[in-house]
């Protein structure tokens, strides 16, 4: 061998040397798996762009934003109209949208939502409760007893805390207590290392000030004096869904003290939450072609968006979401 083909030789075989005790660089880490339950108010229903096989399910709902923020893999399963049995347990037939108007043959029922959470799932929120108790059943008798009083006094307050009404009503509770258990205990069993948090609900009407009577853009001809009732009502979901968290060592994700002050009687961009009727937010242009009830509302609006958060409100709802998942082990993208 010459004396350059030996240098050349010796100075490729240090190149390969090096090179072979050069630290590798590290692999990039896995995304985490996200699996998103809930209903309307973790759907972001009605703030666009949403899907429309019934579930309303938006692009901009917390699961979505957080997901992006984190770079999580994300299964969204949340759907318009859940209850935890019939929707997070359980097949769910009853679908609202929007679409607010079910195609011919109406919607497709939808499986039980638990069934996205395996072994492998990293993640989950779980936002549900309100449709277990009736909420949108009971503000539509609110709103039906306020118009016959004229919005005096306190009528469907006095409804629901008295008699069989408030039985019932404490019954649907307890329902919901016992099924919110056995969904925590069914996520444990189905991703024993998965981290999970529980999702309460945001202020809606925290404040009677700023809402005027037969305002659909507000509460429509709810009772002022039944308002402070209404709060009452979701402080109380919301009180039995940090309980039920804390039982199953689940975080619990409080958008309601943070959202206060930002309810439906608030105005302007320190409004939070859409109206009974009310214009939609969110990029695009997608409509929802109001149903006959709907129009015979005497108000201007794009739809019946019927007390769910609005932009402003979802992106509150991921900022907080975000920080819970941050704190179960998710990192920042």
């Amino acid at each position: 061998m010459t004396r350059l083909a030996l240098t050349l030789a010796t100075a490729a075989a240090a190149a390969l040397f090096a090179t072979a005790l050069a630290p590798r660089a590290p692999a990039p880490a896995a995304s985490l798996s996200y699996v998103a339950l809930g209903d309307s108010y973790s759907a972001a229903s009605w703030v666009r762009p949403w899907n429309t096989d019934g579930c309303g399910r938006s692009d901009q709902d917390y699961p979505h934003q957080a997901a992006r923020r984190l770079k999580l893999k994300l299964t969204d399963v949340t759907c318009s109209a859940a209850e935890v049995r019939a929707g997070l347990l359980g097949p769910q037939s009853e679908l609202k949208g929007p679409p607010s108007v079910a195609p011919p043959g109406g919607w497709t029922a939808k499986p039980a939502q638990i069934r996205a959470v395996s072994a492998g799932t990293d993640l989950v929120t779980v936002g549900a409760g309100g449709n277990s108790v009736g909420f949108a059943e009971i503000v539509e008798t609110c709103v039906k007893q306020g118009l016959a009083s004229f919005g005096t006094g306190t009528p469907c307050t006095d409804h629901y805390t008295r008699g069989e009404a408030a039985s019932r009503l404490d019954s649907r509770f307890a329902a919901l207590d016992a099924d919110f258990a056995v969904l925590l205990k069914e996520i444990r069993t189905r991703a024993p290392r998965a981290g999970v948090a529980v999702v309460g609900y945001p202020a809606v009407v925290d404040q009677a000030a700023g809402c005027g009577w037969g305002s659909w853009h507000q509460l429509g001809t709810v009772a002022k004096g039944d308002m402070p009732w209404l709060d009452t009502l979701e402080r109380r979901v919301n009180t039995l869904l940090r309980e039920q968290a804390r039982r199953s060592g689940a975080a619990y994700v409080d958008t309601y003290s943070s959202s206060t002050g930002h309810g439906v009687c608030a105005t302007g961009e320190q409004r939070w939450m859409y109206g009974i009727k009310d214009s939609l937010t969110g990029p695009g242009d997608q409509s929802d072609p109001p149903s006959e009830l709907c129009r015979s509302i005497p108000a201007r609006g794009e739809a019946c968006t019927v007390l769910h958060p609005n932009l402003r409100g979802a992106t509150h709802q991921a900022d907080r979401v975000t920080e819970a998942l941050a704190g179960l082990g998710a990192r920042r993208g």
